[in-house]
């Protein structure tokens, strides 16, 4: 089963990451919203002319991040933001509130009809460079029922990128936790920082342990790579950093390049589909 209706019958879903620069609020904001608008529907665009299946939206450029929820203002800047976005581009929107504002996150996506939302911590505890954030599931679960939007899905990350366990666990069990006892809808594998490669090993764990539940690629996706991340348990893809011009994390979407990475993925479902229809071989008898 897919995990959107809109992904019925795409084995791979790809989801193109729209790196909001400096929000208003930020220290670092140098611009007003409608100049942010423009940059962050540009990159929508290129996106959806490179050919991938989803969006998300994300406050990228908010460093140093709130650890918990964030201010007001980022919460209208994003609602405002993702609504123009569905208004232009017909694609399904997700939105990640960083650090872990997993709540404002569902705010958002409940007002402008987003389809899912990014969850880098959903359960358990980690060491970051904000310090201490800790699951979120007993609030956020209840606060999606309340607000009577149980259609919107969300995708946690395990063993999240730019943090430490506080203890060590296994990484499957870590897994069965975030699906059975958290209640994740997919769950999200990344490399150790925004870019890095994923670790082919921790992807077929995760994929084995998440059972029937969607298993996403959540950093250093490329044309290369998407072979043998599928081959180890991906069923859908997070892009950002490969997608941008010169591959430079801060420019602008390079509709080219994401035409390539369309086109290695098409071509590595239709060499796994064909392994996959392929009779098995009969043993000759000695």
């Amino acid at each position: 089963m897919s995990l959107l209706p809109e992904w019925a019958g795409i084995k791979v879903p790809v989801i193109g990451m729209l790196h909001c620069p400096p929000l208003p609020g930020s220290h670092a904001c140098r611009g007003d919203l409608d100049e942010i608008l423009r940059f962050v529907l540009q990159d929508a665009q290129s996106l959806r002319d490179g050919g991938v299946n989803g969006l998300m939206l994300e406050n990228f450029g908010d460093t140093p991040f709130h650890p918990d929820r964030v201010p007001a203002i980022t919460v209208a800047a994003m609602t405002a933001l993702a609504c123009a976005v569905r208004q232009r581009v017909p694609l399904p929107l997700g939105i990640n509130v960083l650090r872990n504002d997993g709540r404002s996150a569902l705010a958002v996506a409940a007002a402008s009809g987003a389809s899912f939302i990014r969850v880098n911590v959903l359960c358990g505890a980690r060491v970051t460079d904000q310090g201490l954030i800790q699951g979120i599931a007993h609030d956020l679960l209840c606060e999606r029922a309340n607000l009577g939007c149980s259609g919107i899905r969300i995708l946690a990350d395990v063993d999240v990128k730019h943090s430490a366990p506080l203890a060590t666990r296994p990484l499957d069990i870590e897994t069965r936790d975030l699906v059975e006892r958290a209640h994740a809808d997919a769950v999200i594998v990344s490399g150790h920082a925004t870019g890095t490669a994923t670790d082919l090993e921790s992807l077929s764990i995760v994929s084995q342990a998440a059972g029937a539940v969607p298993v996403f690629v959540g950093s250093g996706v490329n044309n290369e790579n998407v072979a043998s991340l599928m081959q180890s348990g991906a069923r859908g893809l997070i892009v950002g950093s490969s997608l941008k011009c010169d591959g430079k994390l801060f420019n602008p979407v390079d509709t080219k390049r994401v035409g390539c990475l369309m086109n290695a993925v098409a071509a590595a479902c239709s060499t796994s589909c064909q392994t996959e229809d392929r009779p098995p071989q009969r043993r000759q008898q000695s």
